[in-house]
């Protein structure tokens, strides 16, 4: 699409992210209105929403034929990824937002044409910036972060590990799951999609497997982890669906292969 300057709109949407953070971190202390959604653990509150229109309203201002895809109800109906989509989760990790008040990300992926070309990961609370812009490098504020490793054991791995896939109603063979938890060198679960992405963009995780993550948990992690040298998948090796669910796997592309055609078998 002509007249997209990606360092333009990377600025901008910047600026948007650090004024969104600014207006939860005012109100951190403030009585919450908790809501559910599809169960009781899938919580919204009024905090989630707010952010997504302050960013629906100001990209619909500044530039009206971009699209949005979001998670609480002031995106568009997209079928498609024509032109340019922000795909955006306004407070990524809601249930840590509510009972911890700090673990938790705003979100941003700009989109051109199914490609990722800028993604923004806001731990609010730490003031912490992941950014990238695509064949630019990765970022964590102004520091490029450094391509994976590529020397890596499973063995010698630490994976985060959603504990949906122990659920009653899991598509996964649990066993597989519990034979790869016990092969690695550890195991940890932070409650954010978006900071499990930008932990396996430092280097500081090495993989991320998770059995339910929709577009916005991940759009904009997909985009660093590329920039890093790192792949993300369908759980089962298929590209993903940037439209719907995915059970996905993101990490070291040296421990990739032996993960999903070993230990993820979907039933």
């Amino acid at each position: 699409m002509k007249n997209f300057d990606r360092y333009t709109v990377f600025e901008q949407a910047k600026q948007w992210v650090y004024e969104a953070g600014e207006i939860i971190r005012a109100s951190i202390d403030k009585k919450l209105t908790v809501d559910t959604k599809s169960n009781p653990n899938d919580l919204v509150t009024e905090m989630d929403k707010k952010i997504e229109k302050y960013f629906a309203d100001e990209i619909r201002s500044t530039y009206p034929t971009h699209r949005i895809l979001a998670e609480e109800g002031y995106g568009d109906e997209l079928k498609g990824l024509e032109g340019i989509v922000w795909i955006i989760d306004p407070i990524d990790g809601t249930m840590n937002f509510v009972h911890q008040k700090r673990n938790f990300a705003i979100s941003v992926a700009i989109y051109q044409e199914g490609i990722g070309e800028i993604g923004l990961i806001y731990d609010v609370m730490a003031n912490v910036l992941y950014h990238a812009i695509r064949g630019e490098g990765a970022f964590k504020d102004a520091v490029r972060l450094q391509p994976l490793t590529q020397d890596l054991k499973l063995s010698e791995s630490i994976l985060l590990i959603n504990s949906i896939w122990c659920a009653e109603n899991s598509k996964v063979n649990e066993k597989k799951i519990q034979e790869l938890t016990s092969l690695v060198r550890g195991t940890r679960a932070y409650g954010s999609a978006a900071l499990e992405f930008a932990s396996v963009a430092e280097g500081i995780i090495d993989g991320y497997l998770s059995m339910q993550l929709q577009p916005w948990d991940f759009a904009a992690g997909v985009i660093l982890v590329n920039e890093v040298g790192g792949v993300t998948l369908h759980a089962s090796g298929r590209p993903l669906n940037l439209l719907g669910s995915n059970p996905i796997f993101t990490g070291n592309q040296q421990i990739k292969d032996e993960i999903i055609e070993k230990y993820i078998e979907l039933k």
